[in-house]
């Protein structure tokens, strides 16, 4: 990587990570005033607070995500854990709440910096033929395991 794309990557990395740890955090204690929202989306809102778990799942999610971020640790896991949930959060902006629609879409720009940025972790996953790794060691395997520890 080049410097100016590193430091892309770490910008990326540190927006994404604080703001979904404020808003994470935010959906457990709730220090931020929230405007009403249209409708539609507070019939959405109402609907997953309905269902017991959903939201603090997705708040969960969230902040396990920031910190993962911010403290640079398993990067392409916390990437491959928040996409769901950026997906959502710009659809639910686009099509319930276009007025608070800029900050989804920055979101989205860091999510797909930081997957270019980290592309070569998601190489095995996307392979058309992959084949599963053996469940057990091979007698050979075995064998020179046993002469390196002795």
């Amino acid at each position: 990587m080049t410097t100016s794309s590193t430091k892309l990557a770490t910008a990326s990395r540190l927006i994404q990570g604080s703001a979904f740890l404020v808003f994470g955090l935010n959906g457990f204690f709730h220090f931020l005033p929230m405007p009403a929202p249209p409708p539609a989306a507070g019939a959405f809102f109402g609907a997953l607070l309905a269902t017991g778990y959903m939201f603090p799942l997705i708040k969960t999610t969230e902040i396990v995500t920031a910190i993962l971020l911010l403290s640079n640790r398993f990067v392409p896991l916390a990437l491959a854990l928040i996409a769901p949930v950026i997906v959502n959060i710009v659809a639910f902006h686009a099509f319930l709440a276009p007025a608070g629609l800029a900050l989804p879409l920055v979101l989205l720009a860091t999510e797909l910096t930081l997957a270019w940025n980290y592309r070569k972790a998601y190489s095995p996953m996307l392979r058309a033929r992959a084949t599963p790794a053996p469940l057990t060691n091979s007698k050979d395997d075995v064998i020179r395991e046993a002469r390196a520890t002795a």
